[in-house]
């Protein structure tokens, strides 16, 4: 359900990994032996206003004072992580602090918004934490991840691989009175920066020479090693069933052995890449009988079809049409197969 994220780990993703860590282990220690000091951390918007407390601003929106926040932001942290993968650190980090900056104002307009059209005081009940910009996190998931059918249930409904991820959203959205104004703002904020509205994206960045700074001093310190090529095959399987994974997972190591090979020829060469030369469709290759092999290369099977829609929503994520048409001949036109190949280079 999570094949829409790539690999596993945190390989590529050291804002994510610092995001996942460094928050949740300050919440732990407020929540275990700090809570006396709990209190500046609390998102008080009224204290804001009427003290001048500026600085709750900031404290206020960084560490979840409640563990279930911690928990559920975590994991949709780790899920998104594929993002930095894509756009690389920098622009990932730019996309948080935009939506952080921006959901800040939303926040006040619409504690002020409540107050005057309900008569309702919500300013001294927001919930802490970086939570605005994991709720903006949801506007590039929803429009560049595609959705790729799991299992059909009941008819019309169906489990998606993106069905797990907004099952957490909606945890995390339902997890408090008032929290439903933090989410509110964040998927504003996120619309706005994603949308590119009045160049806030170029407003709200991270300046060169500070990504430069932070790569030189932190990426060493959260940096992750490429994860093993091995998967752990389930408990209690049999035979047949063990031997149909390892062939799923030699597979599968071949397609992306041959997609990277096949990619760097076309970089040194130019033009398009016959996939079925190099290889056949793994599908087709489970039924050949390799006592009758030594076939010709006259007699291999014609070039794969590939589907224009499939080819038009790889592209619609920010892939060229030559990378997407080499990836979904690979996978033999599946498209989550074909994702997971691009974004994993």
């Amino acid at each position: 359900m999570f094949t829409s994220t790539g690999s596993s780990g945190l390989y590529k993703a050291p804002l994510s990994k610092s995001l996942l860590l460094v928050p949740s282990a300050l919440s732990l220690l407020l929540a275990l032996l700090l809570p006396h000091c709990q209190r500046f951390f609390v998102y008080d918007l009224q204290a804001v206003k009427d003290d001048f407390q500026i600085w709750r601003l900031i404290c206020g929106r960084i560490i979840c004072l409640d563990l279930k926040d911690t928990f559920c932001s975590s994991l949709l942290i780790y899920n998104f992580r594929i993002f930095e993968r894509r756009y690389g650190s920098r622009k990932f980090a730019s996309f948080l602090l935009g939506s952080w900056v921006l959901s800040a104002l939303v926040d006040c307009i619409l504690v002020e918004a409540v107050w005057y059209s309900f008569g309702i005081t919500t300013s001294r009940n927001l919930p802490s934490g970086f939570l605005a910009p994991v709720f903006a996190l949801f506007v590039p998931f929803y429009c560049s991840i595609p959705r790729v059918q799991v299992a059909q249930i009941l008819g019309p409904l169906s489990i998606t691989n993106k069905t797990l991820i907004y099952i957490l959203g909606l945890q995390l959205f339902t997890s408090g009175s008032y929290i439903w104004i933090v989410a509110i703002s964040g998927l504003i904020s996120g619309v706005c920066y994603n949308s590119k509205m009045l160049q806030i994206h170029q407003v709200l960045c991270i300046p060169t020479w500070m990504a430069k700074f932070f790569s030189w001093t932190l990426e060493p310190i959260f940096s992750s090693s490429e994860p093993t090529t091995e998967a752990r095959i389930g408990m209690g399987a049999t035979v047949d069933i063990q031997r149909q994974q390892r062939m799923e997972l030699l597979d599968r190591q071949l397609m992306l052995s041959q997609f990277a090979q096949a990619r760097r020829q076309r970089q040194q060469q130019g033009g398009m890449i016959n996939w079925n030369r190099l290889f056949p469709p793994l599908r087709q290759r489970r039924n050949i009988n390799y006592q009758d092999g030594r076939r010709s290369e006259q007699q291999a099977p014609p070039p794969l079809e590939v589907s224009e829609e499939q080819v038009a929503r790889l592209m619609e994520m920010g892939f060229s049409r030559g990378d997407a048409l080499e990836a979904l001949r690979a996978s033999n036109n599946d498209l989550n197969v074909a994702t997971n190949f691009l974004l994993q280079q």
